[in-house]
């Protein structure tokens, strides 16, 4: 039974439409998964004609009325949007209609018609004017389905990593940090990697300053204030988690096989490895949304600069398809 994946289209004005359709391309895609999109016809079919690839639009209601096949491209239109939407430039509009696929996509998973959700990418300021004020889709997820406990999670072949704070400024994530997240984001980590089949997963966790605040001598005290106790919490409930490591070492032990996640303090911090990586290969993982809601991303922007050009890389899309598939619910309604 393959399990079914709502594709968000995102900002209709970046790459997404264009990695959609080319993912969609792939035969072997359709082996793992049955993928529908939840987005603009109109801008989908300039997108294939654009590429020039041979793929036909199959407007659908209902994922269940889909027919999964290499060659056609399943589709629920939501919205108007002009098929000549210029590439590149943000818009309320496209930021306005970003917002409405995912709101369709949760209601779909919510009800049990959709096994998980994978993410093209937005552009913030357009979501902002479409009158969405939200960081991003980690936030817009979390308030809708009514999640308070969550956290973003990227992978790679060799690196996973798990934020404790992401969209905001390097102070207010400080700021943010106390025992009680740091559990939390451990105990997230614990239990999604545990569920994906590693029996007791090894979690390390970065300091917040340099060396780790080298015993108070960088800093003010913040890893034995906002870190340890956090870890030593998880630790007492079977946990496999240590640390504050510094930053500059933990992530080349985990990429070596040391540890099978990292607890990142901020967004940089635990962004900027996974990307040298190889954005190509990045998924963003949400993690922990109520309701049973599994969402996927690519790790990576709109990419205006080269929106329209056929230029966009599609891998990262296709990664995170991939990692929809295997989140999904074993038995899903194929």
């Amino acid at each position: 039974m393959l399990p079914v994946i709502a594709i968000t289209m995102g900002d209709a004005a970046g790459i997404g439409p264009e990695i959609i359709v080319k993912s969609l391309l792939r035969e072997s895609l359709f082996e793992h998964c049955k993928p529908f999109v939840i987005g603009n016809a109109a801008v989908l079919q300039r997108e294939i004609d654009h590429c020039g690839l041979p793929l036909r639009l199959q407007l659908i209601e209902d994922p269940q009325a889909g027919n999964y096949r290499h060659g056609l491209v399943p589709c629920i239109d939501i919205g108007a949007l002009p098929a000549d939407l210029p590439y590149g430039k943000v818009s309320a509009a496209a930021g306005d209609a970003a917002f409405r696929y995912i709101e369709h996509a949760v209601k779909l998973s919510l009800e049990g018609k959709a096994d998980a959700i994978c993410t093209a990418p937005l552009n913030k300021e357009a979501l902002h004017l479409g009158g969405h004020p939200y960081p991003g889709h980690t936030e817009i997820l979390a308030a809708l389905t009514g999640t308070e406990d969550y956290s973003m999670m990227l992978t790679t072949p060799k690196l996973k990593v798990i934020h404790l704070t992401t969209h905001v400024g390097l102070l207010r994530a400080i700021e943010l940090i106390d025992p009680e997240r740091t559990y939390r984001v451990i105990r997230l980590a614990h239990d999604m990697l545990t569920r994906a089949g590693i029996e007791r997963p090894r979690i390390g966790v970065c300091g917040i300053n340099p060396h780790a605040g080298e015993n108070g001598l960088f800093g003010n005290g913040e890893e034995r204030e906002k870190l340890v106790p956090g870890i030593e919490r998880g630790r007492a409930e079977g946990i496999d988690a240590t640390g504050p490591y510094p930053a500059d070492t933990l992530f080349f032990r985990a990429a070596r096989g040391d540890f099978d996640v990292v607890v990142a303090c901020y967004h940089d911090q635990g962004h900027a490895p996974v990307k040298v990586l190889g954005i190509e290969a990045g998924v963003n993982i949400t993690v922990g949304l109520k309701g049973g809601v599994i969402r996927t991303s690519v790790d990576h922007g709109t990419a205006f600069d080269i929106a329209g050009r056929n230029e966009a890389d599609e891998r990262s899309l296709l990664a995170a398809l991939h990692a929809a598939a295997e989140l999904a619910p074993k038995g899903a309604r194929g």
